[in-house]
């Protein structure tokens, strides 16, 4: 399956509620029901005024051409789609968004683990948009984070789905890979990985302490953005299987 991730950034003389009314009220609707569509999720953060964005809008197609089709290529956070409701969907987020200063991430997701049968709905999120550590190939990058480090970070206290996202043109990808991780209750979540308001975290727990280290053999931690919130799926046409 192939998802736009789009880390939101509301425009600058707008309140984050303000922000929200319209995201979920206006633009939302709309943007459900994009050409090509088969999931929609939408992540609200739990602790805005530390949260490095104003929420993460996730748009999931079946082949990476509808995707293209309908929300542009990697390379430029900007698009210009012909579709019909891809392009008003496309006109609407000069009502909301900054454009220029939310990052957006096009790839393929892998699913490692699923004790929720693919029902996010509710869910809370950590996603972590990953930057690799400099001195190291994008290649070298995913070999270890697929044979080293997914392996320890499926298996931390508390998480019920983990899955990760592989760019589909690393080199104008915004980010290396982004890794999501799903708990049932916030309390696990940041007992895991810690909270708004910092890059970095030390936990207690034994697996996911071992991650926490693991991450400094491959990421530039002070350098990946990370986002906490809660989960809706606003369109699901794809059955668990799907993944």
């Amino acid at each position: 399956m192939y998802k736009h991730v789009a880390c939101l950034v509301r425009k600058d003389d707008m309140t984050h509620e303000e922000f929200m009314d319209y995201w979920q009220h206006e633009h939302s609707p709309l943007a459900k029901d994009i050409e090509g569509v088969v999931r929609y999720h939408t992540v609200y953060p739990t602790d805005p005024e530390n949260a490095e964005f104003d929420g993460l809008a996730e748009l999931y197609f079946e082949t990476l051409d509808d995707l293209h089709e309908a929300l542009g290529s990697e390379g430029s956070r900007d698009y210009d789609p012909t579709r019909e409701v891809a392009a008003a969907a496309r006109e609407d987020v000069n009502n909301f968004l900054a454009v220029n200063e939310r990052p957006r991430f096009i790839g393929e997701e892998k699913v490692w683990k699923d004790e929720v049968d693919g029902d996010t709905d509710g869910l809370y999120k950590h996603s972590a948009f990953l930057v690799r550590k400099e001195g190291m190939s994008h290649d070298e990058f995913r070999e270890y984070w697929e044979d080293n480090h997914s392996p320890l970070a499926k298996d931390i206290e508390g998480v019920v789905r983990y899955q990760t996202v592989y760019p589909t043109d690393p080199e104008n990808a915004e980010f290396d890979g982004v890794a999501e991780l799903y708990f049932e209750t916030l309390d696990d979540l940041h007992e895991a990985l810690g909270s708004e308001g910092s890059r970095d975290y030390d936990p207690t727990r034994e697996v996911a302490a071992a991650a926490r280290e693991d991450v400094n053999n491959f990421l530039a931690v002070n350098e990946r953005p990370r986002f906490i919130g809660e989960e809706v799926v606003q369109k699901d046409e794809v059955d668990a299987e799907g993944y």
